[in-house]
């Protein structure tokens, strides 16, 4: 049955015996009668002439087919069978054998080749494995006889077609090789035959000769060489035609140019008729392309949706036609074949903008991610250009991939803006270190530069203009990084919040979703994009963290090779200026040399500046502690809006990292300004300048320039450490914390130093002389703290004293130690304690008993010498012989009291036109000490007379009627003890007598104060005692 499927298959060259319709082969008649005639626009058949040899060309192209046989790819026959019979015997089709195996051998021509015999690349041993896997070794063997048969029958068969038919093949292969020698070999010369031909061999030859080719020359005439070699079967002749090919091509084109244009004419009319009907109903397939490409140069993005929507709808219409004719099978009209042929070519066209647009646009969008936000109109074209994308579709996401080159790029500016802000700092820092350092009259005029107590703005004149400039480009560089608006940082806050509009899906309401829905799987981002981008905030708010608590925490950089060699931007990556996205660190940048590079980092000095990389060099604590409160509100307001945000408040890592940063950079500010701090303290005593306050005449201005000083440092610290201005964002109280027990002691220890510096200082300059000599020799090259007096100068300002009289200063500077006792230290004590919250209980006592001691001591070195000087004058002058009265009664108080009052005298002048409050305490302390040298000169004499004793009561009584006003408790009971010791040494006659004479002795006394009332009449002068000395101890 097989065998019979497999002849019947073959014989009718089809697939299966139950076709459903007339293969189509077959229609394909190989004889040209059958072929449909053309027709003449009247419809009349065309007859054209057929050649004699019309047969002929039949036969040539004719070739029977072997029956079963298959075709090539072009169509042709080949001689491998379709199916053949076992050849071993055992089946009468192989491919039958194949397929029931499950190999796709109908399908697949060159596995099916493998398995036929009649293939050349049949296959022996794939035969066996597969067609004979099961065989057994006797069924080979019966194969293998069966084979042999049929060789032997076939070769038999063969032997007797070549024996009946051998002469006619060797006369045929004879004449056949002549004739082609002789054609090979024409136009050459004959070469002299090397052995005799036979009778039979010339008769043929001249047999041939004679009925040769009828375009050789006659017989008779000899043709010349070159003729003949034009004619011979020979490449370089292409073989025989190069002699004919030449004129054929000459008479064609000659008839072209005669014939062709009358000929062409109608043709050409009709074809363009047919070609503008064509366009003028396919008229929009024709003009969409270059819709399209006006709509691509237009940049109307809408009309090139609209346009792409049109181009394929009518490539969907042209693929629908041909769908249509496919599954129907029906043959396609001449107009539909034009129709899907021009659409084809305007849809190839279109896919060709379309593509190369959407090339354009993936570019821009790439260089959209760059654009700085300063360019407010082009802030939300990124949206536009992935509405564009989704609108005509695209296998890639536009928004994922925005969002991660977006990323990428703000990772990339981070490190790149922050190394680039590190270098252009040092650069800065560098170059302000080499300077000269500050002298101390540029010193003098910044820490003055505070005018009241209550300022708490800042002034240019604090530092020098260098240090201002250095302090304001790097808080701008850090605000070109930290800021949210307009800053790097703000970039990345505006970043994540549209990347989060994308996550939560409300970014995607109003984009497309494209032609058909098939832009809509690109609306929702996938759970590892949304993680990824998670991922890249968290990495962009470390760099944020790290960079900037490096910058602060880290010493000064060495390396500035960014500056001297920045890494060049590569070719297929655009990249955005820094100057457009960081513009101080761009405009620093545009400022250097680099024919002049930045110096090196100079050697050591052993500043307390050299080792923080954010401090101006030579800066002092004023203009520190302003801007690094400016730079510290940067950092708490940039760390308090990244915690802001659900990612981080999600991660409590990422918190505590805020939260370090925040308190790293706080510390290290406070120790900085605190370094600072002390060296202003043992600066401050320039702010001495030996003029009297506007306010009050008996001090200067030290005290109230100290207050300003102080205060300011102390409101200004009171910024750094607690950030209140940055405390305003939600869960900022998680990441600006209170300073910690450590950090506040720092600056209670710090505060404390600097009083007590200053208390130093005030006392040096109150005991160091320093003059101004004629000659330019002085201990205060600067005229800081004693006013410039030159050679030509007679007039002095009515608040300037002299301070080259020690005892004016040494009056002065106790005078501002009473105000800072009683009022200025307590205020500071005060702002102290409410602005951080601490007591200074046990620091206060301390400040007292060190306010005490050095007021005592001054007090003593002003004291000291006028009460040794008047001590040494009542001793000597008692203790002298003519000190006793000549006369029985004395009329007038010893010379010595005189000589004391006088002195006392100019003590009071000197100390009320200086400090007038600490007049009384002065002369309350002086009539002391003279009253104790009284008593201890009274005591070494032995005895009294009358006279004797009548002299020293008047000597005890005026002196202390004349400074009444000035008897303190330890003088009055000193000078009872004077009497005592008197009446220790009188005899009782004595006594008696000194009774009887006390009236007479009182009326010499009023005498004597009545005349003298204008030479002693400071001391009866009233003063008031609201700023006397309180508390002050009665002994020295």
């Amino acid at each position: 049955m097989a065998e019979a499927e497999r002849t019947l298959l073959n014989h009718y060259n089809i697939t299966t015996l139950w076709p459903s319709e007339w293969p189509a082969e077959k229609d394909k008649s190989e004889s040209s009668d059958d072929e449909e005639l053309p027709r003449t626009a009247a419809g009349n058949a065309i007859r054209r002439s057929k050649s004699r040899y019309s047969v002929l060309e039949r036969g040539a192209g004719y070739r029977s087919s072997v029956p079963g046989a298959q075709k090539s790819k072009e169509g042709v026959e080949t001689l491998v069978q379709k199916d053949e019979p076992d050849p071993l015997g055992s089946a009468p089709s192989v491919v039958q054998i194949l397929r029931q195996r499950g190999l796709p051998v109908e399908d697949d021509m060159k596995l099916r080749n493998r398995f036929l015999l009649s293939s050349t690349t049949f296959s022996p041993a794939l035969f066996l494995s597969q067609v004979h896997n099961e065989a057994s070794t006797e069924s080979l063997l019966q194969g293998l006889d069966f084979l042999s048969r049929s060789i032997e029958k076939k070769s038999a068969s063969l032997k007797i077609l070549v024996e009946s038919n051998f002469e006619r093949f060797v006369r045929a292969k004879a004449t056949i090789d002549n004739v082609y020698n002789e054609m090979r070999n024409q136009g050459l010369e004959p070469e002299s035959p090397r052995r005799p031909h036979s009778r039979h061999a010339s008769k043929s030859s001249g047999h041939f000769r004679g009925s040769s080719n009828p375009l050789s020359p006659p017989l008779g005439v000899k043709p010349s060489p070159s003729d003949k070699k034009k004619n011979a079967l020979l490449k370089e002749s292409e073989y025989g035609v190069a002699g004919i090919k030449s004129p054929l091509l000459d008479v064609a084109v000659k008839a072209e140019e005669i014939w062709g244009p009358a000929l062409g004419g109608r043709d050409r009319e009709e074809t363009l008729k047919a070609i503008l009907a064509a366009v003028e109903k396919h008229r929009p397939i024709f003009e969409i392309g270059s819709a399209l490409q006006t709509s691509i140069k237009r940049k109307d993005y809408t009309s090139l949706v609209e346009n792409y929507r049109q181009a394929k709808a009518f490539a969907n219409e042209a693929r629908g036609i041909a769908d249509y004719a496919v599954q129907n099978r029906v043959a396609l009209s001449e107009v539909q074949t034009h129709q899907i042929i021009i659409t084809a070519r305007m849809w190839s066209d279109v896919e060709e903008q379309v593509r190369e647009f959407k090339g354009w646009v993936w570019g821009r969008l790439s260089t959209v991610v760059q654009q700085p936000k300063t360019e407010a109109n082009k802030s939300d074209e990124y949206m536009e250009l992935i509405k564009i994308l989704l609108e005509l579709g695209v296998e890639d996401n536009p928004i994922s991939s925005w969002l991660f080159l977006r990323a990428d790029h703000l990772k990339r500016m981070i490190n790149e803006g922050i190394e680039l802000f590190r270098a252009t700092i040092e650069v800065r820092r560098r170059e302000l270190g080499r300077t000269d350092k500050p002298s101390m009259k540029m010193i003098t005029g910044h820490l003055r530069a505070v005018g009241n107590p209550s300022q708490t703005e800042y002034v240019p004149e604090m530092d020098n203009p260098e240090i201002i400039a250095f302090w304001e480009h790097t808080w701008t560089c850090l605000g070109a990084l930290l800021n949210t608006p307009g800053g790097l940082l703000g970039d990345v806050m505006e970043f994540w919040e549209t990347a989060q509009s994308f996550i939560d899906g409300r970014a995607q309401r109003l984009l497309p979703v494209g032609i058909d829905g098939q832009s809509r799987r690109h609306h929702r981002l996938s759970v590892q994009g949304q993680e990824l981008l998670q991922s890249y905030m968290k990495d962009l708010v470390g760099l944020f963290r790290d960079g900037i608590f490096s910058f602060f925490a880290d010493p000064p950089i060495d390396d500035l090779s960014l500056i001297l060699s920045p890494i060049p931007p590569t070719p297929d990556t655009p990249r955005t200026p820094l100057s457009a996205t960081l513009s101080p660190i761009g405009d620093a940048l545009s400022k250097f040399d680099a024919n002049n590079p930045p110096p090196p980092a100079s050697p050591l000095r052993g500043e307390s500046w050299e080792k923080f990389a954010f401090w101006a060099p030579w800066s002092n604590s004023l203009s520190g502690v302003y801007h690094l409160s400016k730079m510290l509100l940067l950092v708490g307001n940039a760390a308090s809006e990244l915690a802001s945000l659900t990612l981080v408040k999600s991660d409590s890592q990422l918190g505590d990292q805020l939260k370090t940063l925040v308190g790293g950079v706080r510390e290290r500010c406070v120790q900085a300004v605190c370094a600072a701090w002390n060296i202003d303290a043992e600066h401050c005593r320039v702010l001495e300048d030996w003029t009297r306050a506007a306010e009050r005449r008996d001090l200067t201005n030290m005290p109230s320039r100290f207050l300003a000083f102080e205060g300011y440092i102390l409101g200004t610290m009171q910024k750094i450490l607690y950030l209140s201005e940055a405390m305003n964002k939600s869960g900022s109280d998680n990441i600006v914390v209170p300073p910690s027990t450590k950090l506040l002691q720092m600056v209670r220890s710090q505060f404390v130093t600097t009083l007590y510096k200053v208390l130093s200082g005030m006392v040096e300059n109150a005991e160091k002389l320093r003059r101004v000599d004629d000659g330019g020799g002085t201990d205060d090259p600067d005229g800081l703290t004693i006013p410039l007096h030159s050679s030509g100068t007679t007039a002095i300002s009515s608040d300037a004293v002299d301070a080259s009289n020690k005892n004016v200063r040494v009056l002065l500077t106790l005078s501002n130690l009473q105000a800072l006792k009683n009022d200025i230290v307590p205020q500071l004590i005060s702002q102290f304690e409410n602005n951080f919250t601490v007591k200074l209980t046990d620091e206060s006592k301390t400040i007292r008993d060190v306010l005490r001691q050095i007021d005592d001591r001054l007090f003593q070195s002003y004291v000291r010498p006028m009460a040794e000087k008047l001590s040494t004058i009542i001793a000597n002058s008692i203790a002298a012989p003519e000190w006793v009265p000549q006369t029985a009664r004395p009329t007038d108080a010893s010379p010595y009291v005189y000589e004391v009052l006088l002195g006392l005298v100019i003590v009071h002048t000197e100390v009320s036109t200086t400090a007038a409050p600490l007049t009384s305490p002065l002369l309350k302390f002086l009539l002391e000490r003279v009253s104790s040298a009284s008593y201890e000169a009274f005591k070494r004499r032995q005895k009294y007379s009358l006279a004797a004793l009548m002299q020293a009561t008047l000597d005890v009584e005026f002196m202390a009627q004349t400074l009444g006003n000035y008897t303190s408790e330890k003088a009055s009971k000193t000078q009872s003890d004077i009497y005592l010791a008197l009446d220790e040494r009188t005899d009782n006659d004595a006594r008696m007598r000194l009774q009887n004479e006390l009236p007479e002795l009182r009326a010499i006394l009023k005498r004597l104060r009545d005349g003298t009332r204008g030479e002693f009449a400071c001391f009866k002068r009233q003063r008031s005692t609201a700023s006397t000395r309180e508390g002050r101890p009665t002994s020295r």
